[in-house]
């Protein structure tokens, strides 16, 4: 950025209904800047946005960028776009979301970045609930809403910013971390990257970003993650039963499926935890949250009382009601590594039979991981495909909904192509029954099917 922060007066955010973005948006406001935005579709957050006074336009609107003097978009704008392209035209800085953000952070005293190719948000929001329940007063920025803030952003004071730090075009290489959480790494963003090898060389640079006093925590159980280099920087691995720093072990279940395990650090015990989500992934997410915890001295108590009373983000297995009594949930998930950990959670729900309605996200995701997943969608009882959710891609991959459910179907008959939102909430009230489980999975807005089955 050519001036420091406070130089500038007049803001311009292009894509201000992101998560992340709509959360810089509010911040920036409560900093007394004039925000100004755009966003191709309206949403509960422009509609926020508004009524904090933030003049968001649907579209594209030049007339809000001549007055600004800085313009922000996200990694999903293109450089034809027309409100950027008059920024560059009339000499209007203009500077990415993540760039943006690393300048913005580096106010505070400690910048704590998750990142991982899956469980960032929900990793995310489990530290930033130990540190609430310590009192700490973070600031707050999830990719996800969390009850307990009542959204995904949250103000608190310039010691602690808790952000979640996405690898997507190298954006987490912008930020300024002085603790990291690394929790995977798997080959995603493909369009970008190419490979997995690529990936993993984008992490090892974010490992270079720290301090030499920083510390990283990250997962021992992921063998991509275990082979970086953390540079002598303090390091807490954690794992089950892997002979980590931080081990989870004698892992039990209750009888609605939430996990209980024993921690250990430095091979000796140190507390008996209890989740209130489902699943074994997110005892792995747990123990990146008590290395966190523990680094920043936050006690064993606290930690122990914040992630038990944690009950998870939205669209992360998210129970939203029942229809018929049929139990109804959505999910993110959009990587087969995700939707694996979906099934699995979706296994300790007591049900009858299991729908999945997937939307892929992105062609070249679906394109890059096909095979795998008609793999793990194959495993529910009935699957629902819908169209494929572009976001920023045009379909130069030629890849089809059909070739798909020809994969699925050499596994499981029980598979079938709809194209619209509408038509998949009429299929599942004829044929959905009582006590079945239907799970929305995709990055998408394919919740839109979940919500209006509720209705």
């Amino acid at each position: 950025m050519k001036k420091e922060l406070k130089e500038y007066k007049n803001i311009h955010m292009i894509g201000i209904g992101g998560a992340s973005m709509y959360a810089i948006a509010a911040m920036l406001k409560n900093d007394g800047k004039i925000v100004t935005g755009s966003d191709m579709q309206e949403s509960f957050n422009t509609k926020y946005l508004e009524s904090i006074g933030i003049n968001v336009v649907i579209g594209h609107s030049t007339d809000l960028v001549k007055w600004a003097d800085l313009v922000i978009y996200t990694a999903a704008i293109s450089d034809d776009d027309p409100e950027l392209a008059y920024a560059k035209e009339f000499g209007i800085e203009a500077v990415d979301r993540a760039l943006f953000l690393g300048e913005y952070t580096k106010e505070y005293e400690n910048l704590i970045c998750i990142s991982g190719t899956h469980g960032k948000s929900t990793t995310t929001s489990m530290i930033a609930s130990v540190f609430l329940e310590a009192g700490l007063n973070p600031t707050i920025n999830i990719g996800a809403s969390l009850k307990r803030i009542n959204g995904n952003y949250y103000i608190g004071d310039k010691k602690y910013f808790i952000l979640e730090a996405c690898e997507y075009v190298d954006s987490f290489l912008h930020f300024h971390p002085t603790s990291e959480v690394i929790l995977n790494i798997d080959n995603d963003h493909l369009d970008y990257f190419k490979t997995v090898d690529n990936v993993v060389k984008s992490f090892q640079k974010y490992v270079g970003l720290l301090p030499d006093n920083g510390c990283v925590v990250f997962n021992n159980d992921d063998e991509h993650v275990k082979s970086l280099d953390t540079f002598n920087r303090k390091a807490i691995s954690y794992g089950v039963n892997n002979k980590a720093i931080l081990e989870a072990r004698n892992i039990k279940y209750s009888k609605l499926g939430f996990p209980e395990f024993d921690v250990y650090y430095k091979d000796l015990y140190y507390d008996t935890f209890s989740l209130g989500i489902l699943g074994t992934h997110n005892v792995l997410n747990a123990l990146a949250t008590i290395g966190i915890g523990i680094n920043y001295n936050i006690d064993k108590k606290i930690i122990k009382k914040a992630l038990k009373e944690f009950s998870g983000v939205g669209r992360r297995f998210e129970y939203l009601g029942e229809y018929m009594g049929a139990h109804v949930f959505d999910d993110f998930a959009h990587h087969p590594t995700e939707i694996m950990s979906t099934y699995n959670s979706s296994l300790s729900v007591s049900h009858n039979e299991s729908w999945a309605v997937f939307q892929s996200h992105t062609y070249s995701r679906t394109y890059e991981h096909l095979q795998a997943f008609a793999d793990v969608l194959s495993k529910f009882d009935h699957v629902i495909i819908c169209d494929i959710y572009p976001a920023r891609e045009e379909n130069i991959w030629n890849v089809k909904e059909s070739d798909l459910v020809k994969l699925i179907k050499e596994k499981n008959s029980n598979v079938i192509h709809i194209p619209t939102y509408k038509k998949i909430v009429e299929y599942l009230k004829e044929h959905v029954k009582k006590d079945d489980i239907v799970i929305t999975i995709g990055a998408g807005p394919i919740n839109k099917v979940a919500e209006e089955l509720l209705k």
